[in-house]
């Protein structure tokens, strides 16, 4: 058997030693931003990782339609990095809404988030939207696109010369397999695991933002009823596993063991029922300027009403 180049013996056993650490810190919400979620074997550094991602995210501008109206890209930044700011990312953000029926977003590494319109159409509150910004800003904040990719390195880098490892890797490898929206299948498919912990790391970032966490559990169950209806609904290389009932009654017991309850959560917003609505009417010709609310405060779930 040929040995592993001493690069790969030295990531591996770095590699088996974080594992074998497991500190478990990533349950308390308090103690967001004060955290290393990301930390792990990864060949790549932040910048590596950015300038990677705003590549990648060039490829989709370029071959998916990206919505330009400026009221609805305006509200979707804004609400994403308000998510942002109570996550324990590293980098910064940018999000974008594109054409496309799939009730589904994604993020790539770096910190480029795409939201399909379908997501915002099948999401009919703001905290549901937000489940789903928090789920792909968890994704970025644990790295998990870069270890992903460094894990396919390791098991590969006996016939992979070192030159190709320090300098273009996996991202100018993988390229050339090909993907929806030429993004490399290697930054979109996540095990269970990851899957888990953006799950688990995205309730406690809406949480933190004032969102109602049971917002994650509302569209998580819209997009099961979906998938039942509707097989094949969801774009295979961003639906890793299904939304089963396993996941959706982990992240229950999960906000009611590490987020304590408070008087009030954001639910929804006149300003979202305002942009989901002109959202769907753009590509209705004759609608006029529905959506419009005369108050702009949110709407609010409190403690008393569902006890």
């Amino acid at each position: 058997m040929r040995a592993l180049p001493a690069l790969a013996c030295v990531l591996v056993v770095a590699a088996g030693a974080l594992f074998a650490q497991n500190p478990k810190k990533k349950d308390d919400p308090a103690q967001i931003g004060n955290r290393d979620v990301g930390k792990g074997i990864n060949i790549y550094s932040i910048e590596r990782e950015m300038a990677l991602g705003k590549q990648l995210a060039q490829e989709v501008q370029r071959q998916a339609k990206v919505v330009e109206d400026p009221l609805v890209s305006e509200y979707i930044n804004r609400t994403g990095q308000n998510l942002v700011r109570s996550s324990d990312a590293k980098v910064p953000f940018t999000f974008q809404v594109i054409e496309g029926d799939s009730p589904n977003a994604f993020a790539l590494p770096g910190g480029y988030v795409f939201v399909y319109t379908g997501l915002i159409k099948l999401a009919d509150e703001e905290d549901e939207l937000a489940a789903a910004l928090a789920h792909e800003i968890a994704h970025v904040a644990a790295r998990h696109m870069t270890k992903q990719a460094t894990k396919s390195e390791i098991v590969n880098l006996a016939s992979i010369p070192a030159s190709i490892l320090l300098g273009g890797g996996i991202g100018a490898i993988a390229a050339r397999q090909g993907a929806n929206l030429g993004i490399p299948a290697v930054f979109l498919h996540f095990t269970r695991r990851d899957e888990a912990e953006a799950d688990y790391l995205g309730l406690q970032y809406m949480y933190a933002a004032g969102y109602d966490p049971n917002g994650a559990i509302s569209i998580f169950e819209k997009i099961q009823s979906l998938q039942k209806r509707q097989p094949g609904t969801l774009a295979r290389v961003f639906s890793t596993h299904p939304m089963d009932a396993d996941r959706i009654e982990k992240a229950e017991k999960e906000i009611g063991r590490i987020l304590p309850a408070r008087d009030e959560y954001i639910v929804n917003t006149s300003e979202y029922r305002a942009i989901r609505e002109r959202l769907i009417n753009l590509k209705r010709p004759a609608a006029g300027r529905g959506g419009e609310e005369d108050t702009e405060r949110p709407t609010i779930r409190r403690r008393d009403l569902v006890e």
